[in-house]
């Protein structure tokens, strides 16, 4: 046996369909089910931002900057609005990759009390706020401490304002070793097997709910009922760069667009956990996906689901760019082109192929790409930066070299 997970089909009036395999629990033997509770990761964002522009927002507006409620941010991180740390536009250095950066593994244990003077002293920015978007969890942790600052936690207003009402049970734990009531173990696979997953960095609402299926499923739900739509519309409402474009990412709440669909979602990524929604507000319907094992691709699996369920077939997974590893011109940069994706600066992202022009783009609105080839180079835009400058490079056994960039191998990854 092995590890497994379950998909939820609905509409605004009944669950319609749960569909499980696997187990919940190897040591146990206990199947996987629709009440299997499992780490949500990052659907919390969804939450969080409904909470934070419902019942708390005469707490902070999303205009005001987080120094009005964290004087001790002194840094250019105090002059980011709430919105832009809730928006990802930022610029605000993830403090996970930042202690990776410092050697401190995704294993090793922090204590929540050492995170806000971390952030405090780390006050620099890694793009003007408003000039780009980039996916960071920091601005959920800060806008929580926020909230913390005047007394308002985010475990009570989830029980209050979002449990209670429904009848539902989901959790907000403060660390990876909080006891959560029916959490399954989360699994990754090891060279000697099936391994139980964990985390040492303090949770927050950047990514702490846990809940089953058929919790989640229920809430969701909700979210597509009229009583709930103008939640559903401040979540997705569009936000935009300093520029006036918008970016496809609302308040923990991403728009993704292909043919005639037009969808609202989220995905979830914890060390052994998976998870993904869509909804077709229009059409008052969605799924939810949860898993508890590492190797789940949650987002290309929802995209599957609801493209069968709406009848709009998803375009051609890859792209007709060269393999190969890029640098920036004119910046430290990189892009690695892979058989059905690449990598930008470490974060994969599946692209999507228009044949008749020629451009690869993605359907991650945090990370949008439009890519094409160009002789020896790759342009286009990544992340809203700009047009993004062209990218000289090479590619492995076909003969390109370097131009217009360095060789050095701290440019590449490593």
């Amino acid at each position: 046996g092995e590890p497994g997970g379950a998909i939820a089909l609905f509409d605004a009036n009944a669950i319609h369909a749960f569909c499980c395999g696997g187990l919940a629990d190897l040591a146990q033997r206990t199947l996987f089910s629709p009440d299997s509770v499992v780490r949500f990761a990052s659907l919390t964002k969804h939450l969080f931002a409904a909470l934070v522009t419902g019942p708390a927002a005469e707490a902070l507006a999303l205009e005001d900057p987080l120094a009005r409620h964290l004087p001790q941010l002194t840094g250019a991180n105090g002059q980011v609005s709430v919105g832009q740390a809730l928006d990802m536009t930022g610029g605000l250095p993830d403090v996970r990759e930042t202690l990776s950066l410092l050697g401190l593994s995704i294993f090793s244990a922090t204590r929540q009390e050492d995170l806000l003077p971390f952030l405090t002293d780390c006050g620099a920015l890694n793009y003007p706020a408003g000039s780009e978007i980039s996916y960071s969890n920091t601005g959920y942790r800060l806008v929580e401490e926020a909230l913390n600052a005047k007394g308002i936690a985010f475990a009570d207003l989830l029980q209050r304002h979002i449990c209670a009402p429904l009848g539902i049970r989901l959790h907000a734990p403060a660390t990876w070793f909080d006891i959560v009531p029916g959490l399954v173990p989360g699994y990754w696979r090891g060279r000697e097997g099936w391994q139980t997953a964990c985390a040492g960095l303090p949770l927050s609402a950047s990514g702490s709910a846990a809940g089953s299926l058929r919790d989640l499923a229920r809430w969701l739900q909700s979210l597509l009922g009229e009583d709930a739509e103008a939640v559903l519309t401040r979540l997705s409402a569009p936000r935009r760069l300093a520029d006036g474009r918008e970016t496809g990412y609302g308040l923990g709440l991403a728009h993704v667009r292909w043919g005639e669909a037009h969808l609202l979602g989220h995905g979830g990524s914890h060390p052994g956990y998976k998870t993904h929604f869509l909804l077709d507000p229009v059409q008052r319907v969605g799924m939810a996906l949860v898993a508890n094992r590492e190797d789940v691709a949650p987002q290309t699996d929802a995209l599957r689901v609801m493209a069968a369920l709406l009848g709009q077939p998803l375009p051609p997974v890859g792209h007709s760019l060269s393999p190969g590893l890029y640098l920036a011109e004119g910046d430290d940069a990189w892009l690695e082109v892979a058989e059905q994706g690449v990598s930008w600066l470490d974060a994969d992202e599946t692209l999507y192929h228009d044949a008749w022009s020629g451009v690869a783009y993605s359907l991650t609105s945090h990370l949008p790409m439009r890519l094409r080839q160009n002789g020896a180079a790759v342009e286009g835009e990544i992340g809203h930066r700009g047009p993004a400058p062209a990218w000289a490079g090479s590619a492995a056994g076909n003969g390109l070299r370097w131009s217009m960039a360095k060789t050095d191998p701290a440019y590449g990854p490593g």
